[in-house]
């Protein structure tokens, strides 16, 4: 078990932070956001619904801590994942480029080659120390494509995205060595992987850095073990319910719930472990999901309005399957208590965090910075986003402006949405603008390049 702060040592902390905080203000549109390089701290969900946080406005589900980064930083309220999918999504904010162009376009067990250009790459040319703690899903054992491979220092999780459903697996992987997990052995569920990787992540902040660090904390949670569903019906693995095991819901949507509250107090706690290391004013904190949210193992998206006021889910190209929440913080840095409707996507992630980090952007990307919108400026908005996914054929989705185009076929008519006056896409109005589809449809001859894999 981790070891619990002494109290006072922490308000003495928290005082000094604060302090701190008062005394520098806030940065404005055009000013330099670093005079030193900041530490990044990147921390995943993993089909994490839109309307699944209270500051997104979820009724059901606490999420304080979360709401508390919120509170303390910016929300943005259009910021897409890289695809509906895990792997796709990941392989987009590694990267910096879109699904259309990306190395890995679906689930399937295709790794990222030595061409293909990572943030963590790039963060390290920088003089970053890197670490990557939890689920990473693009490279098996032994490929091009493992975290280790691809820039990162030091990597403790899974390798494969169907590994990481079990929340007790049996064994994870620490850099390239396979760790067994002994309280896992047999029929034994006593390590929580989710837990193993909060201590993991603490540990990682409270040692020495000598240089800046880039840590990505990627959780499972609230993914589902499909595995454990099929067999036992509930698979929305946690140790225990807590305060939902009274509630009169079905037992998916108590895991779920557990499962989300779990995660949002470790949160807490790897935010005050930077207060504790007084780290708090040097540390830029970004939070999101890979997806949107599941209806696995009996879970039903709906029973918590977990996809908020759009719609869709996971494996799907409306918006509720790639719409996620995304928080930044950066005390000192980025005024408390914004939101911003800025839309960007995952593929923006690699630039911004290397402009953030004066490191050298790799080439050749789809991304762009959107440094100024974290500072209440504007920043450039791309003329057109776009998505494929290729389960049950090839479904493409563009954003062009406040326009939103879903094609479920290449041989089917494109549906197309106002976003701003519709944003439950609810009303196909594609017949009323026959200029808007035709820029959607000429966008679209150029939006992809072959792949070997995803036709």
């Amino acid at each position: 078990m981790p070891i619990q702060p002494d109290r006072r040592t922490f308000l003495k902390a928290a005082a000094a932070g604060a302090s701190a905080l008062l005394a520098q203000p806030f940065l404005h549109a055009g000013e330099s956001p670093r005079a030193t390089k900041p530490n990044i701290v990147l921390i995943l969900a993993d089909d994490l619904g839109y309307g699944d946080l209270g500051c997104y406005g979820q009724k059901m589900i606490p999420t304080p801590c979360l709401d508390r980064m919120a509170a303390e930083g910016l929300r943005f309220t259009s910021c897409y994942a890289g695809s509906t999918v895990c792997a796709p999504s990941r392989c987009c904010l590694m990267t910096g480029v879109h699904t259309g162009h990306a190395r890995i376009r679906g689930n399937d067990r295709v790794p990222l080659q030595p061409e293909d250009a990572t943030v963590a790459e790039a963060l390290k040319k920088a003089g970053y120390s890197t670490c990557l703690i939890g689920k990473w899903g693009l490279g098996e054992p032994g490929t091009t494509g493992i975290p280790n491979r691809k820039g990162f220092d030091e990597f403790f999780g899974y390798l494969n995205q169907k590994h990481a459903h079990n929340y007790f697996p049996e064994h994870l992987w620490h850099n390239e060595e396979m760790v067994e997990l002994s309280g896992n052995l047999g029929m034994g569920r006593k390590e929580y992987s989710h837990d193993l990787f909060t201590d993991k992540a603490i540990e990682y902040l409270r040692k020495p850095h000598s240089n800046p660090f880039f840590l990505e904390l990627a959780y499972t949670i609230p993914h589902a073990n499909n595995e454990r569903g099929t067999f036992e019906g509930n698979g929305m693995e946690v140790p225990d319910l807590g305060k939902f095991k009274e509630k009169d819901w079905p037992e998916p949507e108590k895991g779920k719930a557990a499962m989300i509250a779990r995660m949002d107090a470790d949160i807490g706690r790897i935010l005050d472990t930077l207060v504790q290391q007084g780290l708090d004013q040097e540390t830029i904190v970004f939070f999101s999901s890979d997806n949107g949210p599941h209806h696995e193992s009996h879970c039903d998206p709906d029973f918590f309005k977990s996809s908020g006021p759009f719609r869709g889910i996971k494996r799907d190209l409306y918006e509720g399957g790639i719409r996620v929440p995304m928080l930044v913080r950066w005390p000192g840095k980025i005024a408390p208590g914004g939101v911003s409707s800025h839309p960007w996507a995952f593929w923006d992630m690699l630039p911004t965090l290397c402009e953030l980090a004066g490191a050298a952007c790799p080439h050749g990307i789809d991304g762009q910075s959107i440094v100024p919108a974290l500072f209440g400026g504007d920043a450039p908005v791309h003329p057109f986003f776009y998505w494929e996914f290729h389960e049950k054929g090839l479904q493409q989705a563009v954003r062009m402006g406040s326009w939103k185009a879903v094609r479920k076929n290449p041989r089917e008519s494109i549906e197309l949405y106002h976003l701003e006056e519709d944003p439950g896409e609810s009303r196909d109005i594609s017949g009323n603008h026959p200029e808007i589809i035709a820029d959607i449809e000429n966008y679209l001859k150029t939006a992809r390049i072959p792949s070997e894999h995803w036709h």
